[in-house]
Parts: C-alpha cells; structure tokens; sequence
C-alpha cells in the first residue's frame, strides 16, 4: 500500500494492523473517532472499541485496568484533552505503575486550526515529558508514524504519540528501520545544526537548501523521540558546529528546545536559539499555513535563526 500523507490516516491504518497482529490491542475512544481515525480499528474490531464519550478521565483509568488486565489499550482524544484533561488519571493510574497503556494525541500543535486555542495542544509536550516514565513521540510525516506503530506495540511503560491533523510532506527514507529513541540525521552540515520534529522537520530541511546556496552547511536532526532522549547523540550531533536552531511546533518553554538544552549541558557547545511558540496560546486561522506563519513556525523563521547565531559565532 502506498503511504499516505496524512498522519491521522496512516496512524489509523496502523493500529488496524496492530489489531490484526496481536489480539490483546483495544481501543478507547472520546467522542472523535472519525477524526482521530480511531473509527478504523472500530469497523475492523467492533467488539475490541471502546466509546467512552466525552469523558478522557474515566477513558484513562479504564485503559489502566485493561493493561493491567493484560490488554494494550490505546486511547484516543485530541492532544489537548488527552494530556490535560487526563493529567491526573494518566499520573496516578498509569504512570506510577509504569502500564503499558498508548495515549493518542491527536490535532496536536496548532494543526486543528480553525477551533483556536481551546483545541490546540502546544504545551502537551511539557505536560507529558514531567510524568516520570512516560515516552513521548512527535513523527514528522506518516510514514515515519507507519513505522513507529509497531515499535509502541511492544515498548514497555506508557507511550504519549503527538498525532498532526494535516497533510505534512514525506521526509522520511522508506528504507530505514525505526527504532523509538534514535536521533534522525536526514542530512549532514558542518555550519550549523537544526533539531526539529514534527512539521518542523520539512522546514529545516528547507532551511538546509536555502542556506546551502549561500555556501552555509546546515546538518538536519529529526528528533521524533523527546523522552526518552538519546544524551549522548544529541552532544554527538551538536558537536563542531557554530550553531544550534532547536524547531518544534510546541511551547519552547518544556518542550523539545528544554530536552536539547538539558542533554548539552555540562559540554561545551555552539549558541543555541529556538523556533517555537514562545509561552503564548493558539488563535483560530482560516487554515494552517497562516497559523504556521502567525507564531513563526516557518523555514523563514529557522533560516534567520540559523543566520543570526553564525553572525555573531
């Protein structure tokens, strides 16, 4: 089957296929399983799919006991509700006893564009990274979700997936094997290096190509896994260059740039500068692009960071 560009889509194929290869997997769902394609394990497993209405607590302490039971739930709601609204579920019922329960955050960063800051999750990923235990995963395009969903079936402890709700270009080589913690390098630079996930990624690769013209060598990092992160690659790829851009569509505050900026501690490194929303809640656009552009999550933005840092190196 031909991959998919829409993340929602190729995650929803996924767990259909884990439903098929293993038949403890179940489902629980919030009320949006058409948009979080959940609905694809339902009409595969109807007796596996659990609709638990509006309610993500009572979703989260539903998927402890079926882990705990022997079950591998994965539960589904928008980012914003799945690490918000569940915060105390997921700590105390989930995380603390280290279960094997999937938490699908789907729309997650601004890409649930025309609901506004109600519905879009930019600090989730500050919220999931403080759970001790938790694993958080943020793929870049749908083919790298394809690849991670196989490795989540069997990784040990609770798992937090940041699911984008849009079409995101392919960055991802087909031919590579994924394994949930390794730091993507999806090209190589001497000048600079660019850590990015996410939607961020097709723009640091676009920075690469801007800035190569220009006789500037941008090494790109694709760094899907922000818990639990790899230290010493990430020292290793920031090592010998005069500049560090760290790119997320998150809160920079918590977020991937914080994880970066804790691994390099302690060695010496390049000035670091972040491309992110800087400590602000979303807005409603008419469609992602223009959000994008609002809170400078574009190739412009991370360009001129990169730029600025070597200026003054």
């Amino acid at each position: 089957m031909a991959p998919v560009k829409n993340l929602r889509e190729a995650y929803g194929q996924g767990l259909v296929a884990l439903g098929k290869q293993n038949r403890n997997v179940v489902a629980l769902e919030a009320d949006l399983g058409k948009s979080t394609r959940s609905i694809l394990f339902q009409a595969e497993f109807p007796e596996r799919y659990f609709e638990m209405g509006i309610a993500e607590q009572n979703m989260a302490s539903t998927a402890a006991g079926l882990a705990l039971a022997g079950k591998i739930p994965f539960m589904h709601s928008f980012a914003v509700f799945a690490s918000g609204r569940a915060f105390d579920q997921l700590r105390n019922a989930v995380c603390i006893p280290g279960l094997n329960v999937r938490i699908c955050g789907s729309s997650c960063g601004l890409s649930d564009f025309g609901d506004g800051k109600t519905h879009q999750a930019l600090e989730d990923v500050a919220i999931m990274r403080a759970l001790p235990g938790m694993t958080v995963l943020s793929p870049a395009d749908a083919i790298e979700v394809a690849k991670m969903m196989p490795c989540v079936l069997d990784w040990k402890g609770p798992v937090y997936l940041r699911i984008n709700r849009n079409d995101l270009p392919f960055v991802t080589p087909d031919s590579e094997p994924y394994h949930i913690g390794k730091v993507w390098k999806l090209r190589e630079g001497s000048d600079a290096a660019v850590f990015a996930n996410g939607v961020m990624v097709s723009r640091a690769l676009e920075t690469a190509e801007a800035l190569a013209k220009e006789g500037v060598s941008v090494r790109v990092l694709n760094v899907s896994t922000i818990k639990p992160l790899d230290r010493d690659a990430i020292i290793a790829h920031a090592t010998g260059v005069r500049a560090i851009v760290v790119a997320e569509e998150a809160n920079i505050i918590g977020g991937l740039g914080s994880a970066v900026v804790e691994a390099v501690r302690g060695v010496r490194h390049a000035p670091v500068e972040f491309v992110g929303v800087r400590d602000s809640f979303g807005t409603s656009a008419e469609n992602y692009e223009i959000l994008l552009g609002h809170y400078g999550l574009t190739t412009q933005a991370v360009t001129e960071a990169v730029r600025r840092l070597l200026a003054t190196a």
